[in-house]
C-alpha cells in the first residue's frame, strides 16, 4: 500500500494537498476538484473549489458524433467549447476557449501506460500515467502547471487537480474535461473490443 500511495495522488476537497506533489512542486495555488453527474441523458460534469461551490460546469450534447461539449463558469458564461474529430489513427479533440484562443488534444497518449502528448497550439505537454491516474501538465519552458489525479473505482468519476499556475486555469479546466471524454472513450473501445471477441469465441 506503502508503493501505491506515493504514487496515486488523488484526494477529496478539504483534504490536504498530496504529499509527492508538495515534495515535487510545492503547495499549489489552487485545487480544483470533480464529479460526473452518472445516469443522465446528457453527460454533465460539476467542477468545485475546495470548499465545493460550484465554479465550473460542462454539458455535453447528446446522441453526439462530435461529442460537443460546452463549459461554462458559475454565473453561466462560457469557457470552452469542446469538439472531437476523427482521424485515420486516432482522434483530436478541438478546444476553443471563450477568449478565442484554441489548441488540440490527441488520444495518442493512451497508446502506451506512459507517454507524453503534445497540447498543440499552447507548446505544452500532457505527461500521463494510466495505472497511476496521475496526470502532469507542463508548460512550453517545462515548468509545471497542474497535476491531475483520478479517484480509483469511483462511479461517479471523481477527479482533483492541483493548480499551480492559476492564470491558466480556464485551460487547466479544458483539458481535464478533455482528458476525461478521451480515457471514457478508450474505455467505451475496450469494452466493445473485448464484447466482440468474447462474442465471437
Amino acid at each position: 500500500m506503502g508503493v501505491f500511495s506515493k504514487v496515486h495522488r488523488f484526494r477529496e476537497a478539504g483534504e490536504v494537498a498530496n504529499v509527492n506533489n508538495v515534495d515535487r512542486f510545492g503547495e499549489p495555488a489552487k485545487s480544483l476538484f470533480t464529479t460526473s453527474k452518472v445516469f443522465t441523458l446528457h453527460h454533465k460534469i460539476d467542477i468545485t473549489d475546495a470548499g465545493e461551490n460550484v465554479v465550473y460546469h460542462a454539458e455535453t450534447k447528446f446522441p453526439s458524433l462530435h461529442d460537443k461539449t460546452d463549459i461554462t463558469d458559475a454565473l453561466g458564461n462560457q469557457v470552452a467549447h469542446i469538439e472531437r474529430k476523427f482521424f485515420t489513427l486516432h482522434e483530436r479533440h478541438f478546444v476553443t476557449m471563450a477568449d478565442g484562443t484554441s489548441f488540440e488534444v490527441s488520444n495518442e497518449l493512451f497508446h502506451l501506460i506512459k507517454d507524453i502528448t503534445n497540447i498543440e497550439g499552447l507548446g505544452w505537454q500532457l505527461r500521463g500515467n494510466i495505472l497511476g491516474l496521475n496526470f502532469e501538465l507542463y508548460d512550453q519552458y517545462g515548468d509545471i502547471i497542474a497535476v491531475i489525479a483520478q479517484k480509483m473505482l469511483s462511479i461517479h468519476d471523481k477527479y482533483c487537480i492541483d493548480i499551480y499556475k492559476p492564470e491558466y486555469e480556464k485551460n487547466v479546466v479544458a483539458i481535464l474535461i478533455t482528458l476525461q471524454h478521451m480515457i471514457k472513450d478508450r474505455e467505451s473501445a475496450a469494452d466493445s473490443s473485448s464484447s466482440s471477441s468474447s462474442s465471437s469465441d
